[in-house]
This record gives C-alpha cells, structure tokens and sequence, in this order.
C-alpha cells in the first residue's frame, strides 16, 4: 500500500483595502476636533470629538494600520497606525492629565504633542509624494494643521489655534476625499474618482 504525499501550498487569501477605513476614521475625529478649535462648536459639543478619538480615530485606525501590515503595505501601516496612536494618546491626555494642568500647562502639553507629530508628518509627507496626489494633499494640509497649532498652543494664541482648526476641516474633506476614491475604486464599479499621480515617480 502505498501513501501518497500529496501537499498543496495554500495562499492566504488577500484582505479588501484598509486605506479607506483608515482615512474615513482619520477624517471624521480631524473634523470634530477642528471644529473645536475652529470655535464652531459650543461647549456643550466640545467634548463630542473625545469618544471617537478612542472608537474611530484611534482603534479602527489603528486595525486598518495591522492589515496594512498584512498587506505589506510599510506606508500605510506606518501612518495608520501612528494616527491611530495619536487619537487614544490624545484622548487619554484630555481625560487623565489636562484636567489636571494649572496656567499655561496644557497649551504647552499639547504644544510639544503636537510639534512631535509634526515632526513625524514631515518625513511622511515627503514618501506621501510616491503614493497619490489624493494623499499627498492629507498630509501637506495635515502638516499645516499641526504647526498651527502647535504654534498656537505654545504662543498661547487664540486666534493662530483658530485658524488651525480651519486647515484642520480642509485636512478633513481632503482625507474623506481620498476615503471615498478608495471605497469607489474598490468596488470595481463605474463610479471612479481620481487620486492624481504621484509627485514623484
């Protein structure tokens, strides 16, 4: 009797695109908090940006950031998931710590917060070049936000935070932009939008 040693290798099947998720949830909490800093929202919303910086912003981010992972996608993983970061770190620090803060500590918290994100942005703006002018955009629009307010939070200046959650609303359309190319042109329909071509090829 024979035993035959028939072994098939088997793929792991590929995962749908987690881009879209990713900037959508990116997009949503960049506008509610804008909208804080913008001055649009009372103080009885205020706080309305806080939930979704741990459900939305922070862990689908931060899941859309390991199936990049899966994806091999080192680009997306990246910024996925250190947004995704960013949110539930944010959020922890407006729940534990800045209540806590006394005169200017919590600008000056959130300052250099945000001056270190910046400072990641940059060199995440310069590879968003290779990807699409669609994402390009997020995070050129993205790094003026955050010198805005970092400016603002350390200046202590109302009105330079004000105009941060202003860019912070494009940064936002611009994300939901590229959240919406993304679910269109994952679907394989008619319905395309356009990313661009990168900058550099």
């Amino acid at each position: 009797m024979s035993v035959s040693d028939d072994r098939t290798v088997q793929s792991t099947p590929a995962i749908a695109d987690p881009a879209p998720l990713g900037l959508g949830a990116f997009a949503l909490t960049t506008f509610l908090l804008s909208a804080v800093n913008a001055g649009w929202a009372g103080a009885s919303t205020g706080d309305a940006w806080l939930g979704y910086a741990f459900a939305y912003g922070g862990m689908c981010q931060l899941l859309a950031g390991m199936w990049e992972f899966r994806n091999r996608n080192v680009f997306g993983a990246t910024a996925f998931s250190t947004y995704g970061g960013f949110w539930i770190g944010l959020g922890l620090w407006a729940k534990l710590v800045a209540p806590h803060a006394t005169g200017a500590g919590a600008s000056h918290d959130l300052g250099w917060i945000l001056l270190a994100f910046a400072i990641f942005n940059t060199y995440m703006l310069i590879m968003s070049s290779q990807v699409n002018l669609a994402v390009f955009a997020v995070f050129l629009t993205l790094e003026i936000t955050e010198i805005l307010l970092f400016a603002g939070n350390f200046a202590g200046s109302d009105s330079t935070v004000k105009i941060g959650g202003y860019v912070g609303v494009i940064t936002a359309l611009c994300a939901w932009y590229a959240s919406a190319a993304g679910v269109a042109n994952g679907i394989g329909g008619k319905l395309k939008l356009p990313v661009g071509a990168p900058l550099v090829a």
